[in-house]
């Protein structure tokens, strides 16, 4: 019995002073795994950052060039019928919300319905600006009842409502 207390003696400290030697060291390699995951995080944050800001550039632009007015600017011709205005209105907003797809990998899946929804809006409106019209009229019937629905709408329109949810998101980056 007095070697069985004397084993316990030695025995006993010993195991104290393992467990309070593992638990330091699991504090420490802890702490250590947590640094190099915050380091990790800050060098891809470095790469991502001017990723995420050039998309939200990308799909301001976007939201901007798809606006009605802007994409008359830029398609309409002289002697264009209601008809090939509208195809030329529908394919040119099309296109351009097609050309950027990407850009949604680095925004929220909420703010690109948010684009998706305002592009919707926006070919419906040209449809809803076309309807009743003549198709071989000439397109100024189809530019006047573009901006009555646009001046009915009121402000903001959609896209404009996209371009400031592109803000927001884009500020709480910082």
């Amino acid at each position: 019995m007095e070697a069985f207390l004397e084993i316990l003696k030695y025995t006993i400290p010993g195991l104290i002073v393992f467990a309070t030697a593992y638990h330091l060291l699991k504090l420490y390699l802890d702490d250590v795994q947590r640094s190099n995951q915050h380091t990790l995080r800050s060098e891809a944050q470095k790469v991502s950052i001017p990723l995420k800001l050039q998309a939200y550039e990308r799909l301001t632009l976007l939201c901007d060039r798809m606006e009605v007015m802007n994409v008359l600017l830029r398609i309409r011709m002289d002697g264009m019928s209601v008809a090939a205005l509208k195809g030329a209105l529908l394919v040119a907003i099309s296109q351009e919300f097609d050309h950027n797809t990407s850009q949604q990998l680095y925004v929220s899946d909420t703010l690109w319905k948010i684009i998706s929804l305002a592009k919707d809006e926006t070919l419906n409106l040209v449809v809803t600006a076309s309807a009743g019209l003549d198709p071989q009229a000439p397109d100024d019937a189809l530019v006047e009842n573009l901006i009555r629905l646009l001046e009915q709408q009121g402000q903001p329109s959609p896209l404009q409502r996209a371009i400031m949810a592109l803000r927001a998101e884009a500020g709480q980056l910082f």
